[in-house]
C-alpha cells in the first residue's frame, strides 16, 4: 500500500512536475485534470473539487470531489525525462464525503462488497482489441491503413509491429504483466493481452491500457481506436474478459466445473439485459450482427465459454467490446455470474433468447431490468439509458453516406 509520503518521495526523486487526476464518466470515458506537486497534499485528502454538471449529466449545480487511489500512482513513460508526469486514478465523492452515485468506480466497489460478503474475490484477465489508423496532415484520425496483414502476420506485412512493440514495453514500464501481443484478423487491427488482477484493479488497468495505447500510437503518427467496427465488412474489435472467483486463495472454478457452468449460465441468462452496457454504441451492433452470422447455428455457445489453461479454469465472457464502461461491465458480469451460482443456472440447458440486434432494443431491455437497476443503481441506469436513447435518436436523424449512395441517383 502506497502512502502519501511514499508518493511525495517518488515525486521528488523522479522530478515529477505534474500529476494527472483521472476518473471515468458514466460512459467510461476517461477524464482528467493536472495539478502540480504542491497541490498533492490537498489532492490526497480528497479536497480537489470540480463542477459536477460539467461531467455528469442531470446532476444540477453540485460540487464534487476527487479522492485518489494512492496505489494507482504511476509515472507516464512517454512523457519528458525531466519534468515528468505522474497519474492517479480517482473516485468521485460528494461534499459530505459520500460516494457519488453516478461514479462508475464507486458502483464497482459497491458490487465487489457483495462478493466479499460471500467471501469471494474476483480476478479478471482482459483481452483488448483495437485498430491503428493513419492521421491526416492536420493530425485528424482517418480510417486509412496501408497494410493488408491478417491474423498473427509478421513484419514487414504487419506495418504496426513497431508501434505495438513500443506499446508493450511502455505498458511493462507501468507495471503491466503482458501475456502476448499480435496482429488481429482485419487490416490495422491488433490485440494485446495482459494478466489481470482483482476486480477494481483490473478495471483501472483497462482504463490505463487504453490511455497508454492511444498515447504511444500518437507518437507514431497513428490513431488507436477502440471503436468496435470501424471498417465495413471486416471483423470488429472485442474485449474478452476471463473471470475466476477465489475463496480462501483457491479458484472455486477449479474445485467445481459445475460452479463455473452456473456462473457462465448466469452471465448468459442476463446477457440480453446488460448488452446496452457491454455493447454501448450504435456501431457495437455492426460487430455483433457479423459475429452472429459467423457463429451460426449457435452463437450463444461463443458468447460465454469455459476455458482451462494448464489447470486454471476461467469463464470467458466474449460479447463485450472495448468501447464499454469497464467498471459497469465488470459489475454486471460478476453479479450475473453470482446470481447464476445461486440459482444453479444450467449453462448447457439454458433456454437462451439471444442478445439484442441494435442499441434501441438493448436500451429497452436495460430500462425494464430490475437486475440492472439493482447492480448499477436506479439513478445511474436512468441517466445512462436516457443519454443513450438521445444518441439513438441522433443516429436515426442522420443522413448516412450509405443512404446517399443507395438512393440519390435512383429516386
Amino acid at each position: 500500500m502506497k502512502t502519501k509520503e511514499d508518493i511525495l518521495d517518488l515525486i521528488d526523486e523522479e522530478d515529477v512536475e505534474f500529476i494527472r487526476l483521472q476518473f471515468a464518466d458514466i460512459f467510461g470515458n476517461l477524464k482528467n485534470v493536472a495539478v502540480t506537486p504542491g497541490q498533492f497534499e490537498r489532492v490526497a485528502e480528497g479536497r480537489y473539487s470540480f463542477e459536477g454538471s460539467a461531467v455528469f449529466e442531470g446532476v444540477g449545480d453540485v460540487t464534487l470531489y476527487l479522492k485518489p487511489d494512492l496505489d494507482s500512482f504511476v509515472i507516464l513513460p512517454w512523457r519528458p525525462k525531466h519534468g515528468k508526469v505522474g497519474k492517479l486514478i480517482c473516485s468521485v465523492y460528494t461534499a459530505d464525503g459520500e460516494p457519488f452515485e453516478l461514479c462508475p468506480r464507486n458502483i464497482l466497489k459497491k458490487n465487489l462488497e457483495v462478493l466479499d460478503k460471500e467471501h469471494l474475490d474476483a480476478f479478471l484477465d482482459p483481452e483488448c482489441e483495437f485498430f491503428l489508423f493513419h492521421t491526416d496532415e492536420n493530425g485528424i484520425a482517418t480510417t486509412i491503413s496501408h497494410e493488408q496483414a491478417g491474423y498473427m502476420d509478421v513484419g514487414p506485412v504487419d506495418l504496426g509491429e513497431n508501434a505495438r512493440r513500443d506499446m508493450v514495453l511502455t505498458l511493462e514500464d507501468m507495471g503491466f504483466d503482458i501475456k502476448s501481443s499480435h496482429h488481429e484478423k482485419a487490416p490495422g487491427q491488433h490485440e494485446i493481452d495482459f494478466r489481470g488482477d482483482s476486480g477494481l484493479k483490473a478495471a483501472d488497468d483497462v482504463m490505463t491500457f487504453k490511455f497508454a495505447v492511444r498515447s504511444v500510437a500518437k507518437g507514431f503518427g497513428l490513431h488507436a481506436t477502440f471503436m468496435p467496427s470501424p471498417i465495413q465488412d471486416a471483423p470488429g474489435s472485442g474485449m474478452h474478459l476471463r473471470v475466476s472467483l477465489y475463496r480462501d486463495m483457491r479458484n472455486i472454478f477449479n474445485a467445481s466445473l459445475e460452479t463455473a457452468e452456473y456462473f457462465a449460465g448466469g452471465v448468459l441468462k442476463y446477457a440480453p439485459e446488460i448488452t446496452a452496457f457491454t455493447n454501448p454504441l450504435v456501431n457495437s451492433y455492426k460487430r455483433i450482427e457479423r459475429w452472429k452470422v459467423s457463429k451460426k447455428p449457435a452463437p450463444e455457445k461463443s458468447l460465454v465459454t469455459i476455458c482451462d489453461d494448464f489447470g486454471e479454469r476461467t469463464v470467458e465472457v466474449r460479447f463485450p467490446d472495448p468501447s464499454a464502461n469497464i467498471y459497469a461491465v465488470i459489475s454486471l458480469i460478476l453479479r450475473a455470474g453470482l446470481e447464476g451460482i445461486k440459482e444453479k443456472a444450467a449453462f448447457e440447458s439454458l433456454k437462451f433468447k439471444g442478445i439484442p440486434g441494435n442499441l434501441k432494443d438493448a436500451l429497452i431491455n436495460a430500462s425494464k431490468s430490475s437486475f440492472v437497476k439493482e447492480v448499477l443503481g436506479e439513478k445511474f441506469t436512468e441517466t445512462y439509458v436516457n443519454a443513450k436513447f438521445t444518441e439513438w435518436d441522433e443516429y436515426l436523424n442522420t443522413v448516412s453516406d450509405w443512404e446517399i449512395d443507395k438512393y440519390l441517383l435512383k429516386v
